[in-house]
């Protein structure tokens, strides 16, 4: 049941001109403060708690989430909602430990970092290659995922709907860091409600309009092998969320590269003050204890209203054109089911999502090039409005190139029954071992080395690859026993991509100390981050915030083991 009314499309639009308005008069407002490259990229010092807490979320929760990882919960259960959890506890780790030294040292982007930690030549190689993964993976992928919801929602060709999004995103991306992190609020209000009202609906339609406690009572019940957390090697997805490495192992190498080594999401906060960063952190980490709620209840729902075939939605609305039963779809076809001006709600509560995902990346990438690639390599006397101007540029040829790939390759990389929110997973994990442990090195051992740095960015890659492709090459069955392979559906053993980041993230880290003490006695002279023990205390209000997320995990994990 696709397709929006006239009433919602009212709604929509009455949606967009708030937004649209709102930025607008950010814009101006904010436009006489402030004219250099900073405030532009950064919104430096202007921007709240609340408003850096929002707009994380806003960026971090887009079509991968709404879409994906609905799928995700549709196909594999509330097992998914580790990524979100884990993502909690992980922003106050950040908040904690990363913040303090970003900001001490006066760091605005990650190849500075990288520069001022290391040399200019890791930092130019891992500018490029951030710029690649971001709009390969992540700006491609956003804008695929975000059309083919609209799409499915609005039944508009999915080519018109990746113009328009992108052209919604340049429109918002333009304005600033200013415009983003401020419109984010706006955006991530509707996102909740929209959300909420979709989680609503399903329950409510399960319980046959008895109310949502009876309708979740019954979800769990019926679908009881979609409410475990923890899968047994045994599980047909294990592959995806392979037991005890959502705890212990590699979700959180995802996630601390993710949330502490990533451009996209710490140039919210790196502007600001480090009470205010933290507590813009802190109220995205509760956000995030909230995400599942909104993400991933509806994706089982979709499930369990097609298997008692309770009606609305059937088999039938989730197939791709040659047959396949695509996960992807199950969100798309619940919102179907909304009232007329409902419909329209949740349908700007999504494209809200998309776009400022697709903008906060837009923002970021073109942060990187403009500051880290075409300042120092181009022109490094460039004037700051020349800098405003060059990144103005990156947003729109960044999304042009996002466009392009998602019209070429989308389809094959992310469409045909495949989970939207694992092949973004899976494929930024071939850095993210590297990234984070030249990182990690980088901030709390001050013997690290260019070289090492340089050995995991490159050698993180190539185990990655290597032991993605192994089982072409050798019996992997001996690492069963040790839990390091599973079988795929096809009997080969395969190293599930969560272990294989574990795995390639210890092998950077030993390589990295080997090459670092090397080159020590070598005499060879690094330079060290200026830390104190002081910038890691926190206040009470922030602990207080902290211990009852952690708590929240552990009651959660408790309940669905």
């Amino acid at each position: 049941m696709s397709g929006l009314h006239t009433y919602d499309y009212i709604v929509f639009l009455i949606y967009f001109l708030i937004v649209s308005s709102y930025g607008f008069w950010i814009y101006y407002k904010k436009k006489s403060a402030s004219k250099d490259s900073k405030d532009y990229f950064l919104a430096e010092g202007s921007l709240t708690w609340w408003a850096i807490g929002a707009s994380l979320i806003a960026s971090n929760i887009s079509a991968e989430q709404m879409i994906g990882m609905s799928g995700s919960g549709f196909k594999l259960g509330l097992a998914i909602s580790a990524y979100e959890w884990m993502a909690a506890a992980t922003l106050i780790i950040v908040a904690i430990f990363f913040m303090p030294v970003y900001l001490k040292n006066k760091i605005f982007t990650m190849p500075q970092f990288l520069s001022q930690r290391y040399n200019e030549k890791v930092a130019m190689i891992m500018a490029v290659f951030w710029l690649m993964l971001y709009i390969v993976v992540n700006l491609m992928s956003i804008l695929y995922l975000g059309a083919l919801a609209v799409s499915g929602i609005s039944g508009l060709n999915i080519t018109l709907c990746i113009l328009a999004l992108a052209v919604f995103a340049i429109f918002i991306t333009l304005g600033g860091m200013k415009v983003i992190g401020y419109t984010d609020v706006i955006q991530v209000f509707f996102l909740i409600l929209g959300g909420l009202v979709a989680t609503y609906l399903a329950l409510n339609l399960i319980s046959d309009n008895q109310g949502i406690t009876k309708g979740f009572a019954m979800l769990t019940d019926g679908a009881s092998e979609h409410f475990h957390l923890i899968f047994d090697k045994d599980n047909p997805n294990y592959m995806d969320l392979p037991g005890l490495s959502v705890l212990i192992g590699g979700m959180w190498i995802a996630n601390l590269s993710y949330w502490g080594c990533n451009q996209y999401i710490t140039q919210r906060a790196l502007g600001a003050s480090l009470p205010v960063a933290r507590s813009g952190l802190l109220f995205a980490a509760f956000l995030k204890m909230l995400m599942p709620v909104i993400v991933v209840i509806p994706g089982i729902a979709v499930y369990y209203i097609v298997k008692e075939d309770l009606g609305g939605i059937s088999g039938e609305n989730l197939l791709t054109a040659s047959g396949v039963q695509d996960p992807n779809k199950a969100y798309p076809a619940l919102l179907g089911l909304l009232p007329v001006g409902l419909k329209g709600l949740s349908f700007a509560a999504l494209t809200a999502a998309i776009v400022a995902s697709l903008a906060g990346k837009a923002n970021s990438i073109a942060t990187i090039f403009t500051l880290d690639i075409y300042q120092k390599a181009f022109n490094k006397a460039a004037s700051e409005r020349n800098l405003v101007n060059v990144g103005k540029v990156a947003v729109v040829v960044s999304m042009l190139l996002a466009v392009v790939l998602s019209l070429i390759v989308g389809d094959a990389l992310m469409g045909e029954g495949k989970q939207g929110f694992q092949y973004i997973q899976e494929y930024t994990g071939f850095v993210s071992p590297g990234i984070f442990a030249m990182f990690i090195l980088g901030f709390f051992w001050k013997k690290t080395t260019s070289n090492a740095a340089l050995f995991a960015t490159i050698g993180g890659f190539i185990f990655s690859v290597v032991l993605k492709f192994l089982p072409g090459w050798m019996d992997l069955s001996p690492l069963y026993s040790i839990g390091w392979a599973v079988a795929n559906a096809s009997g080969v053993y395969e190293i599930p991509f969560m272990d294989r980041m574990a795995i390639v993230f210890a092998l950077c880290i030993l390589g990295m100390y080997l090459i670092s003490i090397y080159e020590h006695k070598k005499g060879v002279v690094t330079k060290g981050l200026e830390i104190d023990a002081k910038m890691f205390k926190v206040s009470t209000s922030f602990a207080v915030g902290s211990l009852i997320i952690f708590a929240l995990i552990v009651a959660l994990y408790s309940a669905f083991w």
